[in-house]
């Protein structure tokens, strides 16, 4: 074998790893999830949808 396996070291790696990733998921579940953009396209929709459904209204 060229190098000596450490199966101890790699398991501390891989859960110091796994424990960054855990705790930095909420903060950015948050940004994305509570972004404007998404408050902005919601209402940009629901305008787009009272429009056609007036425009479809008045046409009948």
């Amino acid at each position: 074998m060229p190098h000596r396996t450490r199966p101890m070291t790699g398991l501390l790696v891989f859960m110091g790893v796994n424990l960054v990733l855990a705790s930095t998921i909420t903060p950015v579940y948050d940004f994305v999830c509570f972004h404007p953009y998404w408050e902005r396209r919601r209402e940009r929709l629901r305008k787009e949808r009272e429009a056609v459904t007036a425009n479809s209204s008045q046409s009948t």
